[in-house]
């Protein structure tokens, strides 16, 4: 008998299974293209949180989830043995000018009055940053610590490995039994706004590359809007392109090699670093521009879980938790903003 299917095996498709499965669960994962065949197969991994101003339940919902996935991550690295690659090592940024250092100081307030005193933002003088630092106009940088990375293809194998190790696997084809979730990612959009004949959510293409550089201790950086996210193999990976017109989903082109050109102008410790690898995938991005998580519009008595479009790895363990409150226990905390 099974509990629960599970329909894609993206990040949340995978992070849901995980979930109902560490609850005693007996749990099916159904993708005919494999796990992390869409967009969680990608390179970047970049768990940054939004900024602190102008609260809602997204961005809660976020922190949350930022501050689940250290416990998170180390249960299924132990469960499958295979690392997925996280580690809250932070984000620097740079500061533009007098107006910009301005708002980061108010931002540095308001992470510590919403932040539970688990995380700082700081401003801080770009020489207490050492080499590895953008080029800052203004001389200050900003320095979160709830920023982590992980690398995105290693994060799915690592949920394959512990999945594994409680027999559940990864099928091609198999029929639906017990609750069914719906983790299908774009195709789950398009199906759900050709049915309705509205905009339910679309995809967007993104672009990212992979350097060989060893930084794999220091943090993340985001400038000139591009992230630079060195990871723990001896990689970073510096993305992404935001596409929503594109003919080709799966290929990169001259728009990453701006992006390239940006991030090497920005970090000079990338100038001679070679390029090993380009990716390119198309994210969900629902309409709301949040996940969307609860009832399924279409399929009475089933559930959706998609739409993590940028922040999908960020956001996994959260809603991994509240989708098997739902599926197992009937309990519904998912936001109103979120629901479908």
């Amino acid at each position: 008998m099974v509990d629960v299917t599970v329909r894609g095996a993206g990040i949340f498709g995978l992070s849901i299974a995980w979930a109902c499965a560490a609850r005693g669960a007996k749990v099916q994962v159904v993708d005919p293209f494999g796990p992390g065949a869409g967009s969680s197969g990608g390179i970047v991994g970049a768990l940054a949180p939004h900024v602190p101003e102008n609260w809602n339940e997204k961005k809660a919902f976020q922190l949350d989830s930022l501050l689940m996935a250290e416990a998170f991550w180390a249960e299924v690295a132990a469960a499958g043995g295979a690392d997925p690659g996280y580690a809250r090592t932070g984000r620097v940024q740079p500061v533009a000018d007098a107006r910009a250092l301005e708002l980061a100081q108010a931002r540095a307030q308001g992470a510590e009055a919403l932040w539970q005193g688990r995380a700082v933002w700081q401003v801080k003088r770009a020489e207490q940053m050492g080499d590895w630092v953008p080029d800052t106009p203004s001389g200050w940088v900003i320095f979160d610590s709830l920023s982590a990375r992980m690398h995105p293809r290693r994060a799915c194998a690592a949920l394959v490995s512990a999945l594994a190790a409680r027999g559940v696997t990864v099928a091609a084809e198999a029929p639906d039994a017990g609750a069914v979730v719906h983790a299908t990612g774009v195709a789950g959009l398009e199906e759900i706004s050709r049915v309705t004949g509205a905009t339910f959510g679309n995809g967007v293409k993104g672009q990212a590359a992979l350097l060989r550089l060893d930084r794999r201790d220091a943090p993340q950086l985001f400038v000139d809007g591009v992230h630079v996210v060195p990871h723990a193999d001896g990689t970073v990976a510096v993305g992404s392109t935001s596409e929503r017109d594109y003919d080709a989903p799966g290929s990169t082109d001259a728009q990453l090699d701006t992006v390239l050109d940006r991030a090497r102008a920005a970090v000079p410790a990338l100038r001679d670093a070679p390029v090993i690898d380009r990716w390119a995938g198309v994210r969900p991005r629902s309409k709301s521009r949040a996940p969307v998580l609860g009832a399924h519009p279409l399929y009475a008595g089933q559930f959706i879980a998609n739409g993590g479009f940028k922040i999908g790895f960020g956001m996994a363990p959260k809603v991994a938790q509240v989708m098997a409150d739902l599926v197992l226990e009937g309990h519904d905390a998912i936001p109103e903003g979120f629901r479908a």
